[in-house]
C-alpha cells in the first residue's frame, strides 16, 4: 500500500485542541482514511468492501443513484512504474532489455489488461509467440505485429527465429516484472515460473571462440597492416597505422578476456602499474571521476598483468599520451550511444569488421575473444 499512496503515513488534522472535540471528529476522518486505502486497493484490482467505498455519503449517493468507478491498474501501467521504480540500479543495457520485454508483452498481453487478472494462459500465450519470433522483428517487419511477425515465421518457416535462449531471456525478465508486482500486491503469485522454451545448445557452446583462421583474417586486416585512415578507409590498404579504439580494442580482449564493456568504459588511470607491474584495472573506482563505469558482478572487478605483447604494441604509451592529452576516457573516440554505453556503438562496428576482413562465422561475436582467452589459460594450466 505505502507504494500505491506515494507515502507511508497518512496524517490528518483534526482542527481543535479540545481532546472531547477530537475524539468527536476522530470517527469521520478515520472513515474518510478507510475509504482512501479501500480506493487504492480497487485501483490494483485487490478484493474490497464495496461498503467502505461510500462511508460518509452512502444514503446520499442512494437516493441520487450515483456509483464510484475506479479502473483497476492496467498491465501497461504497472510495468511503466516497475521501469520508473527509482530502487533500480540498472545499467544501461538491462534496461533496454527490460524495456524490449515491456514493448513485446504489452502487445502481446494488452496495454489495458488488468495485471490482477493475467494468468499462465496469457503467459503461455506471449511464450509461444517469442518461440517463432524472427530477428529483428521490428525492422524487417516494420508493419507487422510481435504477434504477426510470429505467426508469419510458423507459416512460412524459413525466418530466422529468436534463439531459445534469447526468448527465456526475456521470459526472465517479465517474471521479474511480475515478482516485483507481486511483492506491490498487484497480483496474487507470479504465473510465469517454470515457463521456458527448451535450449538444446549446451551453455558453454552459445559462444565460440575465434578459429586460427579467423584470427589470421582479422589481425591481418588492413586495420593492423596498414589502411587508407582509421575512420571510413580502415578496411582498404593504405599506408596509415591508426592507434585508436578500433585498433586497441580486439588487441586488450584478445590478451585479457576482458567484456567489451569492460574495456570501452577505460580510463587513462585505468592502465598503471600495480606493485610495478603494468596492469590493466577493470573496477568501478575512477581516479579521474568518471560515473559510467560498471561491471557485470562484484567478482569482476580484478587487476589483469599486461601481456607482453600488449606492451610492445605500445599501449602504455598510447595511455599515457591520452593523460597528457587531458583526456578522461582511454577511448574517448568511441561514440557514446544514445543510453550512455560505449561498447553497443563499438559492437556494431564490429560486426560489420568481421564482414568486412571475412572472419564472420555463426555463434562468434567480440565475446569470442574471451572463449580464446580462456582457452589458452587452460592450456597454460
Amino acid at each position: 500500500m505505502q507504494w500505491i499512496l506515494r507515502r507511508r503515513e497518512i496524517w490528518r488534522s483534526l482542527r481543535t485542541d479540545s481532546l472531547s472535540i477530537a475524539l468527536r471528529r476522530l470517527p469521520k476522518i478515520a472513515a474518510a482514511i478507510e475509504t482512501e486505502l479501500e480506493e487504492a486497493r480497487l485501483s490494483v484490482g485487490r478484493d474490497i468492501d464495496q461498503m467502505l467505498l461510500r462511508p460518509l455519503h452512502d444514503d446520499d449517493d442512494e437516493r441520487r443513484g450515483t456509483i464510484t468507478v475506479i479502473t483497476p491498474m492496467t498491465f501497461g501501467d504497472a510495468y511503466r512504474r516497475y521501469l520508473d521504480d527509482p530502487t533500480h540500479a540498472w545499467s544501461p543495457s538491462t534496461r533496454e532489455a527490460y524495456e524490449t520485454c515491456r514493448r513485446l508483452s504489452v502487445s502481446v498481453i494488452g496495454e489495458d489488461s488488468p495485471i490482477a487478472t493475467l494468468g499462465r494462459a496469457e503467459c503461455r500465450d506471449f511464450l509461444e509467440v517469442l518461440r517463432f519470433l524472427p530477428r529483428n522483428a521490428a525492422k524487417r517487419f516494420p508493419s507487422l505485429s510481435p504477434r504477426e511477425a510470429s505467426e508469419r515465421s510458423r507459416r512460412v518457416g524459413d525466418i530466422g527465429i529468436i534463439s531459445a535462449a534469447n526468448a527465456n531471456a526475456i521470459m526472465g525478465n517479465l517474471s521479474s516484472f511480475l515478482n516485483w508486482a507481486v511483492n506491490e500486491e498487484l497480483l496474487d503469485k507470479n504465473p510465469t515460473r517454470g515457463l521456458r522454451l527448451p535450449d538444446k545448445v549446451a551453455k558453454r557452446d552459445k559462444r565460440l571462440p575465434f578459429s586460427a583462421v579467423q584470427l589470421e583474417r582479422i589481425f591481418s586486416a588492413p586495420l593492423y597492416v596498414g589502411c587508407l585512415d582509421g575512420l571510413r578507409g580502415y578496411s582498404k590498404l593504405g599506408s596509415e597505422r591508426p592507434r585508436n579504439a578500433r585498433y586497441w580494442i580486439p588487441l586488450i580482449g584478445l590478451h585479457t578476456g576482458a567484456r567489451l564493456g569492460e574495456i570501452c568504459q577505460l580510463d587513462v588511470t585505468d592502465v598503471r602499474f600495480v606493485n610495478d607491474i603494468p596492469c590493466i584495472v577493470i573496477s568501478t573506482t575512477s581516479q579521474v571521476g568518471s560515473t559510467d563505469k560498471r561491471v557485470k558482478t562484484r567478482a569482476s572487478e580484478r587487476v589483469v598483468p599486461l601481456h607482453r605483447r600488449l606492451m610492445d604494441a605500445g599501449l602504455l604509451s598510447y595511455a599515457a599520451g591520452k593523460q597528457r592529452e587531458g583526456s578522461t576516457k582511454l577511448f574517448d573516440d568511441i561514440e557514446v550511444g544514445e543510453r550512455g554505453s560505449r561498447s553497443v556503438v563499438f559492437s556494431k562496428w564490429f560486426t560489420q569488421f568481421l564482414r568486412n576482413c571475412g572472419a564472420r562465422r555463426e555463434r562468434t561475436s567480440f565475446h569470442s575473444f574471451r572463449h580464446n582467452f580462456r582457452d589458452e589459460l587452460r592450456s597454460a594450466h
